[in-house]
């Protein structure tokens, strides 16, 4: 979870929404760790989630990530924990809540819905005050300055 922090603060540097994800093998290897990067890549998808993922499955050579285990800094938003689903990954780690986008137990649980074929093991909590304070100073930052450019040179609306 360390490393996962450590890939959110980068993020945070780049002007992303500092969330930090690391994907490791059953056996302990680190197969990726990412960090958020929708604003710099101009993709709607490259939250962490994702981007570990397709590298874990890059390096695997199988989309299909069973026995891996995720350690990401925030709950998962619905579209990270259904690749979760879809990538078949063992278990979840993850440090603070999402009240607002939440998809692993907060506000749905989609990664442990029995109307899929597949559940995911979670453990919610894990340096659970670290990742949310960086995620709430990112914020803060960001509503003290009305706003800040994002890495593309654009507007980064405020959150109200």
């Amino acid at each position: 979870m360390r490393m996962a922090l450590r890939e959110a603060e980068a993020a945070a540097g780049r002007g992303e929404v500092p969330v930090g994800a690391v994907l490791v093998d059953a056996g302990g290897e680190v197969l990726a760790a990412a960090g958020n990067a929708p604003v710099g890549t101009g993709d709607p998808t490259a939250h962490a989630e994702v981007l570990a993922l397709r590298e874990g499955a890059r390096r695997t050579g199988n989309y299909r990530l069973t026995g891996t285990t995720l350690y990401v800094t925030i709950e998962p938003c619905p579209m990270c924990a259904g690749a979760l689903v879809h990538a078949r990954v063992r278990r979840l780690v993850f440090g603070a809540d999402d009240p607002r986008a939440g998809a692993c137990g907060t506000l749905y649980n989609v990664v442990q819905d029995p109307r899929l074929n597949h559940r995911v093991e979670v453990t919610r909590g894990v340096l659970a005050g670290p990742a949310r304070e960086l995620i709430q100073a990112f914020f803060r930052a960001r509503r003290a300055a009305g706003g800040q450019p994002d890495a593309t040179g654009g507007e980064v609306p405020k959150r109200s």
